[in-house]
């Protein structure tokens, strides 16, 4: 598909409404069916930092385990027992255990107890309200659906935010930390059919009284919210874990039961940016086939007219001298196809970068129709880690076939390092991060197990199937270059303004970028403040509008190179388009400033460390994108040369 043809498509789904972008779910899980009394478990999941009314940054990115000993939650008889999840869900740091809560399907709750008295230690107390300055949020399920609080955007919009408050803070100078130790837990139930009740919405009210306690015949006496608790961090401090369940009938179906948890932030915003976008691509798609159709067309008609005729001499002028005076381009056709630099390293960066690319497309294609319900946690994580290893014979095989085709002889070490050296770098900065969680007795740290499953996929699944795919591509026909390699390489006169590297690149990389920033925003803040991201169909039309963009304007300034006589297009093409990662870091760093406040560097180099993670690989991606379409177009306007 012509670059126009697709822009004009991409242009036609954001002319169509957002009926075109609002991607959909399946339930993914069976519904559950209680009769009247039947117990519905409640499970506990970790303590993540997030944002409050009152303080919207976010201080810290560590979670803590629920039953940490600091917290003295109430456990279950017979301790707490893990929950199977799924490997996304342990990728991205999900604990999920059993909890001593009992909910019973419509019989409502006041003030229970949870446990008995528990007392918090100096020590333990300075942890906690450590953790109620960083605005911490406790994290529960009930039959699959977060616990949440009610909330309300700036468009007066009511939704569901997971979690709700570990604590709270009094006071503007003082700002003294409060610890919530009653819970209002409103669960909203759906009577599916006569005696069968579904759960479809769970709202917490978390309240705080030191005057909660437990009485003689073991019941116990709510206190009054005006008497806060306030963990001492001198003497030892006694509390009461309670709570109340309140069960309210709703409409909300099953099926939809999500709908509430699942918000898109103000629409209005995503539609502006989607029009910029799609307007700055048009007329840069329209400004390429401008130049591209008009003076290529132009100029290649004229030099193949003056080469059929034999004209070695034109009026006293030579054939060269003639196409020179248009344009450049034709001068190198001796020298464009010369195997660039390191082809080794460029090869196996565009094959990861395709293996990439394959994952990236077809995880929003699987989420934007639905797939990838939330109900079932980390299946985001999960699908992706999968289609990453399952295209590694895509990575194997385009790298072959660059490799190949820039006459590279040393294809053993091809076919080894495709699926060991991107791979390999992105999991020793991984572990290396994860050491720094672990550190800091965090929950969000990855099992020694689950690093050992990761690598078994790794070796065992991506390894092989890439080798499979090298040894199809270096078994498959060569592509010749349709124009023949000069000995001798042509002298490159120097560049100058916009066409050196470093300019070049920044003009390049800003234009893909303006396409994809205010989904990054979004997806930023989902990974840093715990929020469930769900906005696939914006985030599929910003992927096609990057792709356009980024082959659109690495033509572009390849196109120019070769004007001015410079035929070392491959790293060319693949930097100035993977420069679009430069801005992914700083806007990155920029999110730092203005919406997080780390209490501590551990925090700052954990951030630090995934987004120059995160930027590496978007500069493998896009990187790929123009190499492949650059080549494309290299290729195409040299083969309608006409040369002996």
């Amino acid at each position: 598909m012509r670059f126009s043809e697709l822009s004009l498509s991409l242009c036609a789904l954001l002319v169509a409404g957002p009926s075109s972008v609002a991607s959909f779910y399946l339930p993914g899980v069976a519904p559950t069916n209680y009769q009247l009394g039947d117990r519905v478990p409640l499970t506990v999941n970790r303590l993540t930092p997030s944002q409050s009314e009152q303080d919207t940054q976010v201080r810290s990115v560590f979670a803590f385990d629920y039953y940490h000993h600091a917290f003295h939650h109430c456990e279950p008889e017979g301790g707490p027992k893990q929950k199977s999840e799924s490997l996304g869900s342990i990728l991205f740091g999900d604990r999920i255990q059993t909890s001593p809560l009992e909910l019973h399907m419509g019989k409502n709750e006041s003030c229970k107890a949870v446990c008995g008295k528990q007392t918090f230690q100096p020590r333990d107390a300075k942890f906690v309200n450590a953790r109620i300055l960083q605005n911490y949020n406790v994290n529960w399920n009930i039959d699959g659906l977060p616990a949440a609080q009610k909330m309300i955007d700036a468009n007066e919009a009511i939704f569901y935010s997971p979690g709700f408050a570990l604590g709270q803070v009094h006071g503007t100078d003082t700002q003294t930390p409060v610890l919530n130790n009653h819970y209002n837990i409103f669960v909203e139930y759906h009577q599916a059919s006569q005696d069968h009740y579904r759960v479809v919405g769970v709202l917490v009210e978390p309240a705080s009284s030191i005057d909660s306690k437990l009485l003689d015949d073991g019941k116990v006496e709510c206190g009054d919210i005006a008497h806060p608790v306030i963990l001492s961090e001198k003497d030892a401090t006694e509390i009461v874990w309670t709570y109340s369940v309140y069960w309210v009938p709703s409409p909300t179906s099953f099926a939809t039961r999500w709908d509430k948890y699942l918000h898109v932030y103000d629409p209005r915003i995503h539609w502006v940016s989607l029009t910029i976008s799609a307007l700055i691509v048009v007329a840069l798609v329209g400004m390429v086939s401008t130049i591209l159709i008009r003076t290529l067309r132009k100029d290649i008609a004229r030099y193949n007219r003056l080469d059929d005729l034999g004209l070695d001499d034109f009026g006293g002028t030579s054939l060269d001298d003639t196409v020179q005076e248009d344009s450049g381009w034709k001068l190198v056709h001796g020298d464009v196809f010369r195997p660039p630099r390191y082809p080794m390293v460029l090869s196996i960066l565009v094959g990861n970068g395709a293996q990439l690319f394959m994952m990236t497309g077809f995880t929003i294609a699987f989420a934007l129709l639905g797939f990838l319900s939330p109900s079932n946690r980390g299946s985001l994580t999960t699908v992706m880690v999968m289609l990453y290893t399952f295209f590694g014979a895509v990575g194997g095989y385009i790298s072959a076939r660059v490799y190949k085709f820039f006459h590279g002889e040393s294809w053993k070490q091809n076919i080894a390092y495709t699926p060991l050296l991107v791979p390999g770098t992105v999991f020793a900065v991984f572990f290396l991060l994860n050491l720094f969680v672990w550190a800091r007795q965090s929950s969000g740290a990855v099992p020694f197990t689950t690093m050992l499953a990761l690598v078994s996929i790794w070796f065992l699944i991506s390894v092989p199937l890439s080798v499979g795919g090298s040894w199809l591509g270096f078994r498959a026909a060569e592509s010749t270059p349709p124009v023949r390699t000069n000995q001798i390489p042509r002298q490159i006169p120097p560049s100058t303004g916009y066409l050196r590297p470093l300019p070049s690149m920044l003009l390049v990389g800003i234009l893909p970028f303006g396409a994809i920033f205010l989904e990054l925003y979004f997806i930023i803040s989902s990974i840093w403040f715990s929020r469930i991201y769900y906005m696939f169909g914006f985030l599929f039309l910003c992927y096609g509008l990057m792709i356009v963009t980024s082959a659109a304007v690495t033509i572009l300034m390849v196109y120019f190179a070769l004007c001015a006589e410079n035929y070392h297009w491959q790293w060319r093409a693949f930097f100035t388009s993977g420069a679009s990662a430069i801005y992914v870091f700083l806007y990155a760093m920029l999110y730092w400033v203005r919406a997080l406040s780390f209490t501590s560097w551990t925090s700052g180099v954990l951030y630090l460390g995934y987004s120059a993670l995160i930027s590496a690989l978007w500069f493998v991606l896009t990187g790929t994108i123009g190499f492949v379409a650059t080549w494309a177009f290299v290729y195409r306007i040299y083969g309608s040369l006409k040369i002996d």
